[in-house]
């Protein structure tokens, strides 16, 4: 297996710390709103690297945080007048939904920032005493950045073309760095703000700390797999990897993997543009099977334009197999008994399996691995009839499914729901809402949304449609 290494920008074979064990980290969103199809793209595809590191038989232990202190959640929480443990909390649940919608495994461990303050502050004290952070008169705690030597390492940066920090530091007047280049470590509170004590002022930490010190906590010092956006990679991972390899004088992640942007119609996506979409929106149009399906088209390091008419393709895609594996359920269910085996089908079988493999073990290609699926189908299609034996059309069935499986994309139909009984549990979710149990009456929602039943609270009241 090869991996494409951002921090030696080659492909390296792939070795892990331990046999048979894998250690990964991805970066997680900040919870001040629903999640955008942005965030989409890394989910998705790191659950498809985690869900293939396993198919390959590694125990992979999968950490990604969700950033649960922010100054877009302080703001929002300001606004609504509520603490901003309630803004985090309410945007961490709808984003595990979503998750779970886009058939997210979940994580081995989901830590959240405000959980790991004292770590935070441990870690620091260890930065501070052996001289790479130092606190300022209002108690602000930068790292010296020119102390570690390797700093740029991973974004192939010169210490010395970064030097355009000191023009930022005159505007922003952040005249109490040593240098322009360093970054906080823990800054003062102010008002209307949560805040922790430390050694050094009542405050809270800068961005870059929380993932060095949740990796380390349930990952260990050394990982195997860091991953996130391609906007990660300066300054948040190059600050991670100096603040992680400074305290612990190790290595802090062997494999540093970085998705490209995703674009809309060609242009970045932006709120000011009107071409933002949260992944909600996307799933009262589209089956979250077929986001899924779209994400995966491209290679993961090939930026991705979003648009209708790609969409309505991954649409059709999507269709063809789930269309195939309910015709093989068909024949099954209507073969004959005395039908005989194929020859050498299931070398055929194999073959594809064996081809699915390469494309994956080319650093994930994803899009030729659907590729190699869609040649399943189309050999499936032209072999597989009423004359064809149970044991055959088992095994081209358990096949398509188990690769769309490794992908993350469910194939096979679900009973369909009678609309009778959906107006059941729509009459029972009003009812829990009606009693303001607004638990149950979100649990319900979800149960139809699972069985591709979208809710929509109107004026004229509840109506509903397929996904």
């Amino acid at each position: 297996m090869q991996i494409y290494n951002t921090k030696t920008k080659q492909l390296e074979e792939f070795k892990t710390l331990e046999d048979g064990k894998v250690r990964m980290y991805v970066c997680g969103p900040t919870v001040y709103n629903l999640i955008h199809i942005g965030n989409a793209r890394p989910m998705i595809f790191f659950d498809t690297v985690r869900r293939y590191l396993m198919y390959k038989g590694y125990d992979v232990n999968y950490v990604s945080n969700f950033t649960d202190v922010d100054d877009k959640i302080i703001k929002k929480a300001n606004e609504e007048g509520v603490d901003s443990s309630v803004i985090s909390k309410r945007y961490i649940d709808e984003c595990l939904k979503d998750m779970k919608s886009m058939n997210i495994l979940k994580a081995t461990t989901n830590p959240l920032a405000t959980n790991e303050i004292d770590g935070m502050l441990d870690m620091i004290k260890t930065l501070e005493d052996k001289g790479y952070a130092y606190a300022a008169a209002d108690g602000t705690v930068y790292y010296r950045t020119r102390k570690f030597a390797q700093y740029g390492k991973l974004s192939h940066k010169n210490l010395d073309d970064l030097r355009s920090g000191e023009r930022a530091l005159k505007v922003t007047g952040e005249n109490q760095k040593e240098d322009p280049l360093d970054f906080v470590l823990w800054k003062p509170k102010k008002e209307g703000e949560p805040y922790w004590k430390s050694p050094w002022c009542d405050g809270r930490p800068g961005w870059h700390i929380e993932c060095s010190v949740m990796s380390k906590k349930y990952l260990g010092d050394q990982i195997d797999i860091h991953g996130g956006g391609e906007d990660l990679i300066f300054p948040h991972h190059e600050n991670e990897i100096a603040q992680s390899e400074a305290c612990s004088g190790k290595e802090f992640a062997t494999y540093w993997m970085h998705n490209a942007f995703l674009n809309i119609n060609n242009h970045k996506m932006s709120k000011s543009a009107g071409n933002f979409f949260t992944v909600r929106d996307i799933l009262e149009k589209y089956n979250p099977m077929v986001l899924r399906m779209f994400m995966l088209s491209a290679h993961y390091r090939s930026p991705l334009n979003f648009s209708d008419e790609l969409m309505e393709a991954a649409k059709s895609g999507y269709e063809r197999i789930v269309n195939c594996v309910s015709n093989l359920s068909y024949l099954l269910s209507n073969t004959k008994e005395d039908a005989k085996n194929k020859e050498n089908l299931a070398t055929s079988l194999e073959d594809f399996r064996s081809r699915f493999e390469k494309a994956m073990d080319d650093d994930f290609n994803t899009a030729d691995a659907l590729s190699v699926i869609f040649e399943l189908v189309r050999f499936i299609n032209s072999n597989m009839d009423e004359n064809s034996s149970k044991d055959d059309l088992n095994m081209a069935k358990n096949m398509l499914i188990e690769l769309s499986d490794i992908c993350g994309i469910i194939v096979e139909k679900e009973e369909e729901i009678a609309d009778a009984d959906i107006m059941a549990l729509i009459e029972k979710r009003q009812e829990a809402r009606k009693n303001k149990d607004f638990k149950r009456a979100d649990e319900i929602r979800d149960e139809l949304l699972s069985k591709g039943i979208i809710l929509e609270d109107t004026r004229e009241g509840v109506k509903w449609k397929k996904a």
